[in-house]
């Protein structure tokens, strides 16, 4: 399955949509250290793969995800480190709007190639 990232409080409300109808995992808000890499923690998590609204902040998901071999999608600005990211989408991930034009376009892909 997959898991949607965003600690970012603009991308929060996006991340879920994409969720609720894409039919994924998500985490808004705080992301819990060790949900990839813990087996003992109550959300530990195994996904194949990840999506992250925002590198710079939600780098602790990024350096879980490499340490566990998952690869990952990040919604990049031009600001954005891309260390630990597979795929970058080039993209302006600051603002409310642009986030959820982008959820939205993921999501109507992904639902348009599951038919």
């Amino acid at each position: 399955y997959i898991v949607v990232v965003s600690l970012r409080p603009h991308g929060q409300r996006a991340v879920l949509k994409f969720a609720q109808y894409v039919g994924t995992q998500y985490v808004a808000g705080r992301w819990m250290p060790g949900t990839l890499t813990n087996q003992n923690t109550l959300k530990y998590m195994e996904p194949r793969l990840i999506i992250v609204t925002d590198p710079r902040i939600d780098h602790q998901a990024l350096e879980e995800a490499a340490y566990m071999n998952i690869p990952t999608i990040a919604l990049c600005d031009t600001d954005s480190p891309l260390k630990f990211v597979d795929v970058a989408i080039p993209a302006n991930n600051k603002g409310k709007e642009s986030i959820a034009l982008l959820y939205w376009l993921l999501a109507r892909e992904v639902l348009h190639l599951k038919g």
